[in-house]
């Protein structure tokens, strides 16, 4: 079985980092609606709204965040999310 693509995320506040690790998925406020990022997704350069960033990690757990405005950059299986506030909300299992 081949290994299973993953993103490299680094989120920040403009204080302090949030989070960092891999990823399977993200799930981003776009300032035109919800966004998905996946590995080998186009390279993008966004602005985002405040919301909630779901980031999926390789075991399937789910990780939430809420963010004020900012931007994300991707390129090359790496998601900077860069946002004015962040904070961990809740971790649930993807496995039912």
């Amino acid at each position: 079985m081949a290994d299973k693509k993953l993103l490299q995320v680094n989120m920040v506040a403009a204080d302090h980092p949030v989070w960092s690790g891999t990823a399977t998925s993200v799930t981003i406020p776009g300032s035109e609606g919800q966004m998905g990022i996946l590995p080998d997704h186009e390279p993008l350069l966004s602005i985002i709204k405040g919301g909630t960033v779901s980031v999926v990690d390789p075991s399937g757990e789910r990780h939430s965040f809420v963010v004020a405005d900012g931007f994300i950059s991707f390129d090359s299986n790496k998601l900077t999310i860069a946002v004015e506030r962040g904070r961990d909300v809740v971790r649930t299992s993807g496995v039912d």
